[in-house]
């Protein structure tokens, strides 16, 4: 890598880009100097030449209303080797066809052989290439649902901070609003090395979120559907969700035999009753390893599982860390 030219990479901004992501994969992609002082196995040249690019050469408002400058407009640019969409600012849903100018030039430097990446909601412009049909990517958890609507041919993967996609890995997609950390340290390691990307991780105090979202991924069942029926065992759930047989009792509410019961709950909510049931345990589990100090096997217990070997078991499944793990990293009643 450092025998060659830098990679340039273009960081898109438009109006209502976040600051933050932009900053800081500015920072630390062009950090390569500094870290490279306190290891020898850093290329003191950096090997990615960056520019923020956009509509125009001009001053945009980021979401956060501070200054973001457009170093260079994308119809000037005929080249480059990768292209990252950071986090923009999203509402109630993606908007789609408000920068159609910047999708087509994507477009046309993929063609070309550049990469293409997104951080957080960034997936959605970079979604609206249509280069991600059929494909997997991630994003931030809370809106999946809207953009599962906006582009229904992408596969969502919200347990991922970081998905690959494409024959060649072309496209690289990032999760969270500080999973850019994680885009920035990916590119480093694949583009230059693991040793530096680990070296710039350790000198910026980048995390890296080697567990995915999961941890932070709160249950967001599917309530808008059209089953009344469905919708009134989610409700009962939410208060019922401890007793001994939770899938036979709501199967006798509803009147209906198990097999046809589990048709109608899979196609309303999209888990089964027992998947439903988990999720709902283990999301609650949560909160109580958050906001108190009771034993692990008393939250076992009080939200339905017996077996406190298996709760941790199913905790780590769903979460992908253990009980313990997660009360650490989320307590807030902790000491020190």
């Amino acid at each position: 890598m450092t025998d060659r030219a830098p990679l340039h990479v273009c960081l898109v901004a438009v109006p209502g880009t976040l600051a933050m992501p932009v900053a800081g994969l500015y920072e630390v992609l062009t950090a390569f100097p500094v870290v490279a002082a306190f290891h020898d196995e850093v290329p003191a040249t950096p090997p990615f030449a960056v520019e923020i690019v956009g509509h125009a050469q001009e001053t945009v408002v980021a979401g956060s209303g501070l200054p973001l400058t457009i170093q260079r407009a994308v119809h000037e640019i005929e080249r480059t080797d990768i292209i990252i969409v950071p986090t923009m600012a999203v509402e109630e849903g993606w908007d789609t066809g408000r920068h159609p100018e910047i999708v087509a030039w994507m477009r046309r430097m993929h063609a070309g052989g550049a990469m293409l990446c997104s951080a957080c909601t960034g997936l959605g412009l970079l979604a609206e290439t249509g280069l991600l049909d059929g494909r997997q990517a991630t994003t931030h958890w809370a809106f999946g649902p809207s953009f599962r609507h906006a582009f229904p041919n992408i596969e969502l993967c919200l347990d991922e901070v970081l998905v690959t996609a494409g024959e060649r890995e072309e496209f690289a997609m990032s999760g969270g609003a500080a999973s850019w950390q994680d885009l920035a340290l990916y590119l480093i390691g694949r583009f230059v090395s693991p040793i530096a990307s680990q070296a710039v991780a350790k000198f910026e105090l980048l995390e890296r979120h080697a567990e995915g979202q999961a941890p932070y991924l709160p249950f967001l069942p599917r309530t808008q559907h059209s089953d009344g029926m469905v919708r009134g065992m989610q409700d009962w759930l939410k208060t019922n969700f401890a007793v001994a047989s939770p899938v036979t009792e709501m199967t006798c509410r509803s009147g209906l035999s198990p097999r046809t019961f589990e048709r109608r709950f899979k196609r309303a909510t999209g888990l089964s009753p027992i998947g439903y049931v988990h999720q709902v345990r283990i999301d609650e589990a949560k909160r109580r390893l958050e906001r108190t100090d009771l034993p692990i096997d008393q939250i076992s217990w009080e939200v339905g599982y017996e077996d406190a070997a298996a709760f941790r078991r199913l905790f780590k499944r769903i979460a992908r860390v253990t009980p313990g793990h997660y009360r650490r990293k989320f307590a807030t009643n902790m000491p020190g």
